[in-house]
């Protein structure tokens, strides 16, 4: 049987999911601290990072539909032991310390706007997340997750909610002052950290496999290939709108500090709830208030993302059954993963874990992680041994060795730094 024509929201999904979820809490905190430290001066890495993620995001969702197996999936069968399990170890340890502090941040969003215990809102929005991803079947689930994406369009209605020098604006986004000082440097580490992460390499992938076994009549591209000139142009579509999404939201939210908040000298902002608490005096209770249920809406987004991308990698190494249209008999393992990963995000808030120090060791392990893994997403993206006729184009390997080499110099500069910090 065919596949059923979908319309163009029917027809968006793991690209969107993956690029509002990008735009996590912790992801929030960072870029409002860049807005709040630097004002319009790192504007312009929002337009640099745009088709580096781009780039990224279709080589490993083009891995994930063509061979109908995930990042992990593909590493385990083409790649030996020790290339494959210290990468998905490190990623379940970087997805479980982001997802502790998006618990928080969720928490601390809730208890500015209505009062009362923030680690009780913390605790109610970890069993909120548990619950949907264990019970509700991912058919289902994937339509709450695109609509919680549009809650990041409430960022970009917090920039007209002020008053913008848009000529200053589109003169440091189009021709910045670059700067060699240590913090500048960091900050784009930073930025880049937070914007081109493994989990969303694995989240991707693993999302189009689930796409193609919902789905009737869809099957992978390499024993279906007479549907790839429609999936690979809907894939295409979705990470070009996901990762556009991500990044204009992404510009919005330092645009916001920087005139909120840097331009009243504003300058020390270390969390996301920080932020809206700082734009109260400055930008009124409107722009406080859409801060604040941004953090909310997007932790309900991201945190699912970061636990289940922890569980896709873990399952897929481990051949275990996976996947999130299982039923909870059916995929045990798996889902011990993503409950183990959240409860243990909940423990760390408790045991009051500082979230400015876990973010910066999440930073480090995501910089250390994403080099190695994105030099063997780009060997099984262009073998033909992993790709079949599919190998990506000639486009994609550029931009995605050129990704590989800056994150390599990324990291490169962390390391550099380290001692100064």
């Amino acid at each position: 049987m065919a596949p059923r024509r979908k319309g163009f929201w029917q027809a968006l999904g793991p690209g969107l999911i993956t690029g509002a979820s990008d735009d996590d809490p912790s992801g929030i905190g960072t870029y409002s601290q860049v807005g709040a430290q630097f004002g319009f001066g790192l504007l312009w890495t929002m337009l640099f990072s745009f088709p580096l993620m781009v780039c990224v995001q279709l080589i490993c969702a083009r891995i994930g539909r063509v061979t109908g197996e995930g990042i992990a999936g593909n590493l385990r069968r083409h790649f030996p032991a020790k290339v494959l399990f210290p990468i998905v170890g490190l990623l379940l340890l970087a997805n479980t310390i982001n997802i502790a502090a998006d618990l928080g941040a969720m928490g601390a969003a809730l208890q500015l706007l209505i009062g009362g215990p923030g680690l009780f809102y913390t605790a109610l929005f970890s069993a909120l997340s548990l619950l949907l991803q264990v019970f509700v079947p991912y058919s289902r689930y994937v339509r709450i997750l695109k609509w919680l994406s549009l809650v990041l369009l409430a960022y970009v209605a917090a920039v007209f909610s002020l008053t913008i020098p848009w000529r200053d604006v589109a003169l440091h986004t189009l021709l910045p002052t670059l700067s060699f000082k240590s913090g500048y440097i960091t900050a784009v580490v930073a930025i880049f950290g937070t914007t081109i992460s493994p989990y969303l390499f694995f989240w991707q992938a693993s999302q189009e496999v689930e796409e193609q076994e919902a789905a009737a009549g869809e099957e992978p591209l390499i024993t279906a290939p007479t549907q790839a000139r429609k999936q690979l142009s809907r894939i295409s579509a979705d990470t070009y709108v996901g990762m556009g999404m991500s990044n204009v939201v992404a510009f919005s939210i330092i645009l916001t500090t920087a005139v909120a908040l840097h331009s009243h000298g504003v300058e020390n902002i270390a969390t996301a709830a920080q932020a809206a608490t700082a734009l109260r005096p400055v930008a009124g209770e409107f722009a406080f208030s859409l801060f604040s249920l941004g953090i909310i809406g997007t932790g309900l987004l991201a945190v699912p993302v970061l636990a289940g991308s922890a569980a896709y990698g873990v399952a897929e190494a481990m051949g275990w059954k996976f996947g999130m249209e299982r039923k909870l008999a059916q995929a045990t393992k798996f889902y011990a993963i993503i409950a183990g990963a959240i409860l243990a995000g909940l423990v760390m808030n408790f045991m009051g874990v500082d979230p400015i120090k876990a973010l910066f060791w999440t930073a480090v392990i995501n910089g250390v992680v994403a080099v190695p893994l994105l030099v063997v997403i780009m060997l099984m993206a262009s073998r033909r041994q992993v790709m079949r006729q599919f190998v990506i184009p000639r486009s994609l390997k550029w931009g995605g060795w050129f990704t590989a080499a800056f994150m390599t110099a990324s990291a490169a500069a962390m390391f550099a730094l380290w001692p100064r910090s």
